[in-house]
């Protein structure tokens, strides 16, 4: 049970900030005192990447794990054919990057579902370069669901105290407000106690945000909030979930970061992204939960604009990996059996 957990890193599009957070962060000695990282990828790219930002990296690449030899000063690389001898451009979109990203991911979900990882933390990819690629998803999320074969993910976010879920993701505003279902809060909350219970909270004190201005003001801005919000609340009640809502959105993120509540459940990806940002941009962690791998990513893009150039910052990526980290450790205790 003493073991650090090992956790696969993926540094994303390669011709993005990927590769060198990635670098910068497993340079972090703090990081190296919670957990093994290792990097999914290819060392000549890393190497060329270091070279260019100034980087000093002791790399070794590998291409079994039965050895496992990190730190700070000598960092593992599961070593993946992604670009191979094709030509890499930093800062441009390319189907060769896309794809390197894509065969990265699939390694790490390969070794995390045999259980060589306890956990993988990603870095951003380009949604257009993977499309470029063959990808179906647009997203991580997308993609481990589909590696997975199905399955239902959900997302929770990690910023500080701030713990943000969402009832839908990826969609346009239009979507994802057909997607406000009695049905799909119901389930979603009686998820998101389990999901609570897993992390170590036993009865986690959830707050649904509201959709509406003013949570609807009665029905005069909406009636979401009477229709189907408030009885998926109120049946969510009946079976024991501690929950209140629907919560004003302007007021809900504000609650929780005070302590009235363990959670908040947003219905729309802007309103939970928007919140979790703008309380601490770099710190904000993307965690998917609901599969057979746990992951963490970066809760930013690829920055094209800033690639290889020595400037983009770890501390997300530092973050990330703690905390896939920290959830692999509470996730390995409870599989053991033992009271968290």
């Amino acid at each position: 049970m003493k073991r650090k957990p090992v956790i696969a890193v993926t540094p994303g599009d390669p011709a993005g900030i990927g590769p060198e957070i990635t670098l910068k962060a497993l340079a972090s000695r703090s990081l190296h005192r919670v957990c093994h990282p290792i990097i999914i990828g290819e060392t000549k790219i890393l190497k060329e990447c270091a070279r260019a930002v100034g980087i000093k990296a002791n790399l070794k690449s590998v291409r079994t794990l039965e050895t496992l030899k990190t730190g700070p000063n000598t960092v593992t690389v599961f070593e993946v054919a992604g670009l191979g001898t094709r030509k890499l451009v930093p800062g441009k979109i390319s189907a060769a990057a896309g794809k390197a990203s894509l065969l990265y991911l699939e390694k790490a979900f390969e070794l995390a579902r045999a259980g060589i990882v306890d956990a993988i933390a990603t870095a951003p990819i380009h949604k257009e370069a993977i499309h470029r690629a063959g990808a179906r998803g647009i997203g991580h999320t997308e993609l481990l669901a589909e590696l997975s074969g199905g399955g239902e993910p959900l997302t929770l976010f990690v910023c500080g105290r701030l713990k943000i879920f969402f009832l839908t993701r990826h969609l346009s505003l239009r979507a994802a407000l057909r997607e406000v279902t009695y049905k799909n809060v119901l389930t979603t909350l009686l998820r998101i106690r389990e999901e609570m219970r897993a992390l170590g909270t036993p009865r986690p004190r959830i707050a649904v945000a509201a959709l509406n201005p003013h949570a609807g003001d009665g029905g005069l801005l909406g009636r979401e909030e009477i229709e189907k919000i408030g009885p998926a609340i109120k049946d969510a009640r009946r079976r024991g979930v501690a929950v209140d809502g629907p919560v004003a959105a302007d007021s809900v993120f504000h609650l929780a970061l005070a302590g009235k509540y363990d959670c908040v459940l947003s219905l729309y990806h802007d309103q939970g992204h928007i919140a979790a940002k703008t309380y601490d941009f770099e710190g904000s962690v993307s965690v998917t939960l609901g599969l057979p791998v746990l992951r963490t990513s970066v809760d930013h893009g690829t920055a094209f604009d800033i690639a290889w150039q020595g400037v983009a910052s770890p501390k997300s990526m530092i973050e990330a990996i703690k905390v896939a980290a920290q959830l692999a450790r509470k996730r390995r205790k409870r599989e053991a059996g033992i009271t968290l």
